[in-house]
């Protein structure tokens, strides 16, 4: 995951002079120099790793919070799998089966679909390219609401490097490789 170095020194600054330090104070309580905790405020390096849980215990908050300039940082607590990408794609269909595709229930979800992402999901779903469009963008979707992927499943169950190539660049972005 890269860091934004300004917001990280910005919260930096924000948290230490909340508690009433000085740059000097924060660090001496460190054992660093003053022009390191000024270096990290100015957005110009990061503290080491090494100093994190003593930086985040002086200034009574987490590393998450340090690390993510005060911003919420995303929790992955769940898997998601091609093979459930592809299931959950796959119970749209067999709603259409099971209560026809004249249902309301059955209309009303491809509808806010095709309208939500601007596609036509019935014909997407037709065609294998386009199916697997589809896979790749239940899994970015999932990434982006806080699951995480194993890339080896990816590049084993995807036939198109397009789209082994998108779910892996979502996955960097947001660090959960």
């Amino acid at each position: 995951m890269a860091f934004d170095y300004e917001t990280v020194g910005q919260q930096i600054a924000s948290l230490r002079k909340s508690k009433g330090l000085t740059q000097a104070e924060l660090g001496d309580r460190l054992n660093i120099s003053p022009q390191a905790v000024s270096k990290w405020e100015r957005g110009e390096s990061m503290p080491d790793i090494s100093l994190l849980p003593d930086l985040a215990a002086v200034l009574e908050t987490t590393t998450d919070n340090i690390l993510s300039g005060g911003g919420k940082m995303i929790a992955y607590g769940r898997k998601i799998t091609v093979k459930q990408a592809r299931e959950a794609l796959e119970c749209f269909e067999r709603i259409g089966e099971l209560l026809g595709r004249d249902n309301a229930f059955y209309i009303g979800a491809i509808e806010g679909i095709d309208r939500k992402m601007n596609i036509e999901f019935e014909e997407y779903m037709k065609v294998p390219f386009t199916r697997e469009a589809m896979a790749a963008e239940a899994i970015i979707q999932c990434i982006r609401c806080g699951a995480y992927v194993d890339l080896s499943d990816i590049k084993r169950e995807f036939t198109s490097e397009h789209w082994i190539a998108t779910i892996e660049d979502y996955a960097r972005k947001f660090g959960v490789i």
